[in-house]
């Protein structure tokens, strides 16, 4: 019995230590796109995004802001309603407290900051969301870095070379048809 017990110590040391993560899966016209969250760099945000994962709630959203390239954002409500005006201006109603530390290294997840100069606390916006094509330094003190792409940033780069206005806002919606925990 007391060869069992040491036995199990080590494996259930193993197994508390493997950091909590869940893959989120974006399914889109151009392909599907694999998320794994991290939690335990930006615990808030990961546990927002897979709320509103699990919810729907980023069902039947587009895609509306492209660089080509660089960066391609997503997760806005208002991308559901005919006034092309308000996209990027919508979320949940709520904002997230900052959880900077990960870096906005390429297949970076992150969150963008509410929009407005008055934000000295750099909030997060309670559901949009970026994936960087890129490395892009200078946002890294700035932006909450939530996950990572870890299957298919082919995907993302493709849908950040659609055409777009002069605001970055694709010419043709660009839909996240499903989101989905796998």
């Amino acid at each position: 019995m007391f060869k069992i017990f040491l036995i199990l110590i080590p494996v259930l040391f193993l197994f508390s230590c493997q950091p909590k993560s869940d893959l989120v899966v974006l399914e889109t016209d151009y392909g599907d796109i694999t998320i794994m969250v991290d939690y335990d760099h930006a615990p808030k945000h990961a546990e927002n995004f897979v709320k509103l994962v699990k919810q729907g709630f980023y069902d039947g959203l587009t895609f509306h802001r492209l660089i080509a390239g660089t960066v391609i954002q997503g997760g806005d409500p208002n991308t559901k309603d005919d006034d092309p005006a308000n996209d990027g201006f919508g979320g949940p109603e709520y904002s997230l407290d900052e959880e900077i530390g990960l870096k906005n290294l390429r297949g970076s997840v992150g969150a963008p900051r509410i929009k407005g100069p008055a934000n000295p606390q750099k909030k997060s916006n309670g559901s949009q969301f970026y994936i960087c094509l890129k490395d892009i330094p200078l946002w890294d003190r700035s932006y909450t870095v939530f996950g990572k792409v870890v299957n298919n940033i082919k995907v993302a780069e493709k849908i950040s070379w659609e055409p777009t206005d002069l605001y970055n806002f694709p010419k043709n919606p660009i839909y996240i048809k499903r989101a989905y925990l796998k």
